[in-house]
């Protein structure tokens, strides 16, 4: 028997409906974004709700995924959207149906 490959964690880009930016880290990001969009997110979620998931980026563990959400949120607004071209989110639908733990290479 096979060890459980350990679960890739993500970053996320949120867009606010005030045209803010919200980045985070979650290893499932549809449920996360379900959680923002209750309020039951992140404190800056609950006064600026979110619109849509701009960005999901891959990375193989918590340390690396904290790193780079720390590295986006020292970015200008304008490299941030900028990023967020490059690294586009697949739907929620798809996010949502990729099994808990087993992401799919696309990311």
């Amino acid at each position: 028997m096979t060890a459980a490959k350990p679960p890739t964690w993500y970053v996320y880009v949120l867009e606010c409906v005030d045209g803010s930016l919200y980045t985070g880290i979650a290893i499932d990001v549809a449920r996360r974004y379900a959680s923002h969009a209750v309020g039951k997110g992140g404190r800056y979620t609950r006064s600026h709700p979110p619109k849509r998931v701009l960005s999901v980026m891959p990375f193989p563990d918590r340390s690396s995924a904290s790193r780079e959400e720390y590295r986006i949120k020292q970015l200008p607004l304008a490299e941030k959207r900028a990023l967020c071209s490059r690294y586009p989110a697949p739907s929620l639908h798809v996010l949502a149906s990729r099994p808990r733990g087993k992401p799919t290479a696309t990311g």
